[in-house]
């Protein structure tokens, strides 16, 4: 295929992200049934029926494609076009009200993510990635931050709770050599990136579902987002993320990560 994304999966990307938050708006800020998966993570009736309700238009509109959701696992892993869904990234912050959550909708291509989708559907905001375009915000496009010193850089993270021992040290020594560090956000802070209006993002324990919407997004913003070790990312990448404004911050934040 050609380094572009075709438009017609653009185009049903789209029809996914407003199925999705259809569902999403009518669940939210209400008492909803929640179970703990074995990792301790809450699960909603939300997420469940969000991630149903995108394979089955998957399955009806594309049948030869794969299929992977953070829910219900993964179905048809080795097919050409994989389609790797997280119904509710932030789940936490859906559950409490706070509109800082999304959905993560990506279409990977030989294992490499060619297009992602952050939906927010609260406050009506939606990031469109797609090799060969443009990040676009609301159907305007966006481009990241031109800081090319991490001394200058706005750093966010989900959640210090998310590194080992030794990742924790290592990110609180970067946390200590930028302007200012933030925290929360999930995938709502990657968005807030291509924006310019962060300039690191530094995550570990990242799953497929939770990284490869976002890789589109960063790199068509003029981005640049890696794993600790500077290589590019694809759906077999162990989690350890870098998402940069300026590529020139890459390798001064690695060298902390690494160090």
């Amino acid at each position: 295929m050609s380094n572009s994304c075709p438009t017609d999966f653009i185009e049903f990307a789209n029809k996914l992200a407003d199925a999705s938050g259809v569902i999403l708006r009518d669940y939210f800020r209400k008492p909803i049934s929640v179970t703990q998966k074995l990792d301790q993570t809450p699960v909603s009736i939300a997420d469940q029926e969000v991630e149903k309700r995108i394979r089955q238009l998957i399955s009806e509109t594309y049948p030869d494609h794969g299929v992977w959701g953070e829910e219900q696992g993964v179905d048809k892993q080795d097919a050409e076009f994989l389609w790797v869904i997280d119904p509710i990234d932030g789940t936490k912050s859906y559950l409490a009200g706070r509109p800082i959550f999304g959905t993560l909708i990506s279409l990977v291509c030989h294992g490499k993510p060619i297009l992602g989708i952050i939906d927010q559907p609260i406050l009506n905001e939606r990031w469109q990635g797609m090799s060969g375009f443009k990040t676009r915000f609301n159907n305007t496009e966006v481009s990241t931050r031109n800081c090319s010193n991490i001394e200058n850089a706005t750093l966010s993270a989900t959640s210090p709770d998310m590194f080992n021992q030794k990742e924790k040290l290592n990110f609180l020594e970067l946390s200590g050599n930028v302007s200012m560090t933030i925290y929360g956000g999930d995938c709502y802070s990657y968005g807030l990136l291509a924006n310019g209006l962060i300039d690191l993002i530094v995550e570990a324990d990242l799953k497929p579902y939770d990284f490869c919407a976002l890789v589109p997004i960063i790199m068509g913003a003029g981005g640049s987002i890696t794993d600790w070790q500077g290589n590019e990312l694809n759906i077999r990448s162990d989690g350890r993320i870098i998402a940069a404004g300026n590529s020139e911050l890459i390798p001064q934040v690695k060298a902390v990560l690494t160090g």
